[in-house]
C-alpha cells in the first residue's frame, strides 16, 4: 500500500468516525427507544404478568363447543364495561383465539385492555392491561400514527426504515473504524521492512 493509499484510508476512517460520531449523537433517542423498548417485548412473556398477562386456560379445545364470536365479544365488553369503565370503547383491535388453550382473547383499539374468555362457556377469566400492546407502539413508532390518526403507517414506515438505515450506516462506518487503522499499521510495518 503506497502512502497516498494509506493517506486516503486515513480520511476515509476519519469520516466515517464523524459520521458515526454526529449520526449517533442525532439518533440517541430514537436508538435508545428501540432498544429499551426491544429488551422489554423480550422478557414480556416472563415478567410476571406485568407486561403481558399470561393465557389463561379454558374448559375445552373442542371447536364444535365453543361459543359464537359474537356472543363471545358481547359478554367480554359488558364485563369490560362493569370492571373497568363504561367509559372504554368497545372497538376490537384484534380477537385471538388460541384452540390448545380453549380460550378466546379480545384485544382492543382505543386503549389496552385485554379480556381472555372460555370460548365454550362465555366465562371471563382475566381482564388486564395489556403494556406489551404499549411498547410494540413505541418500538416501531405507530403509537405516533394511532395518537394522530394516521391510518397508513405514515411514522412507521418512516421511522422503521430510519432505524433500518441508521443500523446499516452504523455497521458499515463502525466497521471501518475498527478494519482500516489495522490495514494501516499493516501496511505501515511492511513499508518499514
Amino acid at each position: 500500500m503506497t502512502k497516498f493509499q494509506i493517506s486516503n484510508r486515513a480520511k476515509t476512517i476519519r469520516l466515517f468516525r464523524k459520521i458515526h460520531r454526529s449520526s449517533g449523537l442525532i439518533l440517541l433517542v430514537f436508538i435508545l427507544n428501540v432498544a429499551i423498548t426491544g429488551i422489554l417485548l423480550g422478557w414480556k412473556k416472563n415478567s410476571a404478568d406485568l407486561i403481558l398477562p399470561k393465557t389463561q386456560k379454558g374448559s375445552t379445545s373442542d371447536l364444535s363447543q365453543w361459543l359464537p364470536l359474537d356472543s363471545l365479544e358481547k359478554v367480554a365488553g359488558i364485563a369490560l364495561h362493569q370492571t373497568v369503565s363504561a367509559e372504554l370503547s368497545l372497538k376490537i383491535a384484534r380477537i385471538d383465539a388460541r384452540k390448545q388453550e380453549g380460550i378466546v382473547k379480545f384485544v382492543y383499539f382505543d386503549h389496552y385492555w385485554g379480556v381472555q374468555m372460555d370460548a365454550a362457556t362465555a366465562d371471563v377469566l382475566q381482564i388486564r392491561k395489556r403494556r406489551s400492546d404499549f411498547l410494540e407502539q413505541l418500538h416501531d413508532a405507530s403509537y405516533l400514527d394511532r395518537y394522530f390518526g394516521f391510518e397508513n403507517d405514515y411514522f412507521k414506515l418512516f421511522f422503521t426504515s430510519l432505524m433500518g438505515l441508521a443500523l446499516l450506516l452504523f455497521s458499515i462506518t463502525g466497521f471501518w473504524m475498527w478494519y482500516g487503522p489495522k490495514q494501516i499499521r499493516k501496511a505501515k510495518s511492511i513499508q518499514k521492512k
